[in-house]
């Protein structure tokens, strides 16, 4: 599968969650770090897809233990929070 085929899914997957937050959180996560991926953190993060919603969430806002697998660039990223589109 090319780099664009995949990432077009994992764009679906990731703002298709089921829950309004988590669709937020990690949708608009991917779309503001994706294209700079390589292939390595693409496939980190097809992992990452797979996790409860929950987990993900309270990773990146930091009320649990991140595991050791997805300690790196794409978790630290995801803590900034700062791509979560806030409207009044």
């Amino acid at each position: 599968m090319d780099r664009e085929h995949r990432l077009k899914r994992l764009r679906f997957r990731a703002w298709h969650r089921g829950v309004k937050e988590a669709d937020l959180l990690i949708g608009g996560f991917f779309d503001a770090h994706a294209e700079r991926w390589n292939d390595e953190e693409i496939a980190l993060f097809e992992t990452l897809l797979e996790e409860q919603d929950v987990d993900i969430m309270a990773w990146a806002m930091g009320t649990a233990t991140v595991p050791e697998r997805y300690h790196g660039t794409i978790m630290t990223a995801l803590k900034t929070l700062n791509y979560v589109p806030i409207s009044n």
